[in-house]
């Protein structure tokens, strides 16, 4: 298996050059992260060359993070900030690389929620079609994100397919996938065909993948046999500092994680 890391949480101590650095100095075969916006894109692009890593993807910005938003795409009337996020999301991108933006959908409910975040959606897609980008949404548990528009699987599922744009993919995050729903081998059999991204945690405290709940050696050994060969994104929360988290990667490599 290959593994990206996602440096929204891993090495985040560090500037995220000097993070990318990090990553490829630990053998990670990619790097992926949250918001990067505060860092000149030369600047990380010079690293990803440095290391020879690929950024796979990248998230929309929060919208206003001091009053608690979590994301601006399923909120009607704000449909100007949200796509004036989409559209710094794709040009950041483009800039440094990255193959895919996650587009947040925030704290909404309700039909007014589903339409306003299906027409960004389509504009994200439209967008980001001709840069070959594709579009992301990730379902988020309602532990962690009380309120989050998008919760489930199910729901995602519904509004990938319903809109059917080629460029619109779910992002299949173990750890959210487990608290929310469970049942994860059939789950992500099921729904292969339209994932974009696999990220993974241990349950219940988002800790590496070695430790909790979920037996990852037996999900990665599922994947393999669904075809599955791009990087699975590490997205977890380090309790120590980052190099001393990964006795897992060797692991997973070696099959006895």
């Amino acid at each position: 298996m290959k593994f990206s890391a996602n440096l929204g949480f891993l090495w985040a101590d560090r500037p995220l050059p000097d993070a990318i650095r990090a990553a490829g100095a630990a053998g990670f075969d990619a790097v992926e992260c949250h918001w990067p916006y505060d860092v000149d894109a030369k600047d990380v692009r010079q690293a990803l060359e440095e290391t020879g890593l690929p950024m796979l993807g990248l998230n929309t910005r929060r919208g206003n993070v001091a009053a608690g938003e979590n994301g601006l795409a399923a909120l009607p009337g704000r449909e100007a900030e949200a796509r004036a996020a989409i559209d710094e999301a794709i040009a950041y991108a483009r800039a440094v690389g990255a193959g895919a933006v996650h587009v947040m959908a925030g704290f909404a409910d309700g039909p007014a929620a589903d339409a306003a975040f299906r027409e960004n959606l389509r504009y994200a897609c439209a967008q980001a079609a001709p840069h070959g980008i594709i579009i992301l949404i990730e379902p988020l548990n309602r532990y962690d994100a009380p309120g989050y528009f998008l919760t489930t699987t199910d729901q995602a599922h519904a509004i990938v397919t319903d809109m059917g744009l080629p460029n619109l993919k779910l992002m299949f995050d173990f750890y959210h996938v487990q608290v929310m729903e469970g049942d994860l081998s059939r789950r992500v059999a099921a729904l292969i065909d339209i994932i974009g991204h696999i990220q993974f945690a241990s349950v219940p405290d988002r800790g590496p993948p070695d430790e909790g709940e979920v037996n990852f050696e037996y999900l990665f050994g599922v994947l393999e046999g669904l075809g599955w060969d791009r990087p699975l994104g590490a997205e977890y929360r380090p309790v120590r500092p980052t190099d001393e988290t990964l006795n897992w990667l060797g692991a997973a490599r070696a099959g006895r994680l």
